[in-house]
């Protein structure tokens, strides 16, 4: 018996869309990056890409356990001196409430050339619509 092996002829992709409404967000991400990766399917690859895209919704309606909306903090740097910036989470929702989500399911990810291609396929919403209705999504209880 062989071992089988994907490539990129062989994977067929699926649409799912995630509403994110009143969901834990490491507990979100965990799940929308285990479909991104494609580790749900049975002919899972290591080195292949054979995730399906993954559409989340509602973003804005996220929920963070304890005290971690002012305490957890979101840095940025320019690369100069001094030029280390911090934002709280609560501060972060409300200028950019798409950012959060997307942050949590990239890091959850390979950081290769690999990685990359599997969060371009990661569609994040802050609201209920998406653009995406004629991909015919089906929809992803996590």
């Amino acid at each position: 018996m062989k071992t089988y092996m994907a490539n990129a002829q062989t994977i067929t992709r699926k649409w799912f869309v995630v509403d994110a409404e009143n969901k834990t967000l490491g507990r979100l991400a965990t799940e929308v990056a285990s479909v991104l990766r494609g580790k749900h399917k049975p002919i899972y690859t290591p080195h292949v890409d054979c995730g399906d895209y993954v559409i989340v919704v509602n973003a804005e309606k996220i929920k963070l356990t304890g005290k971690k909306w002012t305490k957890k903090l979101y840095y940025s740097y320019s690369g100069y001196n001094g030029g280390l910036s911090s934002l709280a989470a609560q501060d972060v929702m409300a200028k950019f409430p798409t950012r959060m989500v997307e942050k949590a399911v990239i890091g959850m990810l390979p950081h290769t050339r690999l990685g990359e291609q599997m969060a371009d396929k990661l569609f994040v919403y802050a609201g209920p619509e998406h653009k995406h209705q004629a991909q015919q999504p089906e929809k992803l209880e996590v």
